[in-house]
């Protein structure tokens, strides 16, 4: 559930006067997956502990503060999420044109290491826009080639558990960021150790990974590519997932919710948030697990739990807020595990990387327009904003029944 731009702060009584602080930070170390005898290493994350920034998923994950009470901020914000979706196309494009897949790995992983901890000393909204930009395109230049680098181990291991792990992992290094660099501190050094330290992590870790698997293809046991081209199917899931994505809530907006009607107190809010990340990490596990034996069923059922987000978040108690922040980890664990197990059973030959990078734009598209939407209807509806959220994502069901149906029959 991933995951990772400065985000929105969505908290009613710091936002008059103050800086964008909510910061969803870069993933500069490196996970190494033990996958039987051998080991396949790619990037993951550590977050920036920047300042007084909070963890925001996601990809996985645009602020989506209501447009008509802040609209620079949330413009800002989602301007950079769907550049940092809409551009992986055109990553994917050049990586499967060129076969330079580390290389365009450690290109996107470079600019991130850069923009992020220049964020830390961004003074207003208008110069954060510049790193927060960066930091997406960094991660829209990477992502497709990491993603089509572990689909060549999906024949042996399965597509839902390489990228449920993959995920968990992902999590695992945000959680461990802050820990070292509070620990270099504790040591009575200062944030340029910190993210020396982190940077040095990060290379070292990609450099290793690269030295081992200079051909990731080479990891391929079972043919994982069984597409001659762009099916129907392929076409149908990015329909169905772009649907999914306008009604999967930001935790920013939910968070702005739990401010500006004071479901619970401050201070409270960031707990919400690691609950429903850690929920989500547990989410992707299970579904990872479960989608190698019933592929559809279990996307349908994470697809209509996650649709349960926005009522319980909106107009339930604390029991139902809880439980809302369960739906969340699901509708983030569906988004970054099962959408990738997806596209990896419907990956053309030769255009792995445009698979995962074309697939993901549209999923932007879909973001970008639940944004602004639910940004809109915050304010004047909130009952418009809760069915809109909902419809979105029960529309994407048939549209994943007809995809799955497409699958199987001849293209």
């Amino acid at each position: 559930m991933q995951s990772r731009a400065c985000q929105a702060a969505a908290r009613s009584s710091h936002l008059q006067g103050r800086d964008c602080r909510y910061q969803r930070t870069q993933e500069p170390a490196a996970r190494c997956v033990r996958w039987g005898s051998r080991n396949y290493a790619v990037a993951a994350p550590l977050q920036d502990p920047t300042g007084s920034s909070a963890r925001v998923r996601s990809a996985h994950n645009s602020a989506r503060t209501p447009c008509l009470t802040h609209p620079p901020v949330s413009i800002t914000a989602g301007l950079g999420e769907f550049l940092g979706y809409s551009l992986r196309s055109v990553s994917g494009y050049i990586a499967d044109r060129t076969g330079r897949y580390w290389l365009i790995t450690f290109i996107g992983y470079a600019i991130n290491l850069l923009a992020v901890p220049a964020m830390a000393f961004a003074g207003n909204w208008h110069v954060a826009a510049l790193p927060i930009h960066a930091e997406r395109i960094g991660r829209a230049i990477r992502k497709p080639t990491v993603e089509a680098m572990l689909s060549s181990t999906t024949g042996k291991h399965g597509k839902g558990w390489v990228y449920a792990v993959s995920t968990a992992l992902d999590e695992t290094g945000a959680t461990l960021g802050p820990l070292i660099m509070a620990l270099v501190l504790l040591l009575h050094g200062d944030y340029r150790t910190g993210y020396a330290l982190l940077s040095v992590l990060a290379i070292g870790a990609l450099t290793v990974a690269r030295m081992n698997f200079s051909v990731p293809s080479r990891l391929e046991e079972k043919r994982t590519a069984p597409a001659g081209g762009f099916s129907r199917s392929y076409w149908l899931y990015m329909v169905a997932a772009a649907c999914f994505a306008a009604g999967l809530i930001s935790y920013v907006l939910v968070a702005y919710h739990l401010a500006t009607a004071k479901v619970v107190t401050e201070q409270w809010i960031p707990v919400f948030l690691a609950f429903s990340t850690e929920c989500g990490v547990i989410a992707s596990l299970i579904l990872g697990k479960l989608y190698d034996r019933a592929p559809l069923r279990t996307l349908l059922v994470a697809v209509l739990l996650s649709s349960l987000l926005s009522p319980f978040a909106f107009y339930g108690d604390l029991p139902a807020l809880l439980a809302g922040m369960v739906f969340w980890g699901i509708g983030y664990a569906t988004q970054d595990t099962l959408f990738k197990a997806v596209v990896a059973g419907v990956l053309p030959e030769g255009n792995r990387n445009l698979a995962f990078g074309l697939f993901y734009s549209g999923y932007g598209a879909g973001w970008l327009i639940g944004s602004v939407a639910t940004g809109l209807l915050y304010e004047p509806s909130r009952v418009a904003l809760v069915a809109f959220a909902v419809l979105a994502q029960l529309i994407s069901l048939p549209l994943f029944v007809i995809a799955k149906r497409q699958e199987r029959s001849p293209q």
